[in-house]
This record gives structure tokens, sequence and C-alpha cells, in this order.
């Protein structure tokens, strides 16, 4: 094993940490943190992939107006009682419980079915290809689950402003 792919994999060790550490976290603060975490080692990885242009991507919304939009949502929220933090992080573990089991799953499947290495072929090949093929024609399924993701951040706001202004 090489030392970039060893490097690969404690980056990809760390990104699920952070990532189960926002998941997991009792304050909406700190999983606003992992999250922005999280999406700052996937820039490294994207960064080390040779994708530049996904990882600026990546750093400027996801780890930088996407924690800006979070921490300003938190601030705007009512704070928990102890009581009521206990029996959330009671319900959170009793969803949650399964998760690090479905990802370990996940990436043997992933790794076994060669997923990865057939996007590494169509990107790294031996003729450069478009970023906008990639992205409309191999990739497409990204930019719509992208788009809902949007929509769904945008529509959480809106409740929660409306819930602030009742």
């Amino acid at each position: 094993m090489t030392s970039d792919m060893t490097m690969n994999i404690v980056l990809l060790f760390a990104m699920t940490v952070s990532a189960l550490w926002a998941v997991m976290a009792r304050s909406l603060l700190k999983g606003t943190i992992g999250l922005a975490l999280t999406s700052a080692i996937i820039t490294i990885l994207m960064f080390r992939l040779n994708a530049p242009l996904a990882a600026v991507f990546e750093l400027s919304v996801c780890a930088g107006l996407i924690t800006v939009i979070f921490v300003s949502a938190i601030s705007l929220t009512k704070p928990l009682t102890h009581k009521e933090i206990e029996c959330a992080a009671r319900d959170r573990m009793k969803r949650f419980i399964y998760l690090p089991v479905i990802i370990v799953i996940a990436a043997v499947v992933l790794y076994y079915l060669r997923i990865p290495n057939y996007f590494a072929k169509a990107i790294m090949g031996d003729t450069a290809i478009d970023v906008r093929t990639i992205l409309w024609g191999i990739r497409h399924f990204d930019i719509f689950g992208q788009i809902a993701l949007m929509i769904a951040g945008a529509l959480g706001v809106v409740i929660l402003f409306k819930e602030a202004n009742k």
C-alpha cells in the first residue's frame, strides 16, 4: 500500500468520525462544527484526487456558506431544558445506533463492486473529459441530489423562521 493510499484511508476514517460526531452531537452548534469539519476533510480529499474545482466549491459552499446559515439559524432557536436534552439524546441514540454498521457495510459493498474505480476510470482516463460531461453525463444524479438538499435546507429555514415568529 502506498503512502498516498494510506493518507487517503486516514482522511476517510477522519471524515467518517467527524460525520458521526456531527450526527450524534447533542448540541446543534457542535453538530454544525462537525459538519463543517467533515466538509473540510472532503475538500482535502478532493484536492488529493485532482479535483480542485469541486474542492473549491465544497470548501466555499459547504464548509463556509452552509455553516454560516446553520449557525445563524441555531442562534434564532430557543435553548432546550436539561431534561429535554437528555430525552432527545436517548431518542437520537435509538435512531442512529445502527449507523456505524450500515456505513461499514456500505463501504465493503462499494469496495467489492468497484464502483469508485469505475468513476476514477471515467474521469482520469486516457483522454481528458470536460467537467460538464462528467456532471451532466456520468454524475447527473449528484446534481439532482444537491438541488434536493438545497431545497430541503431552504424549506427548513423557512419553517424555522415561521416558528420563531409565533
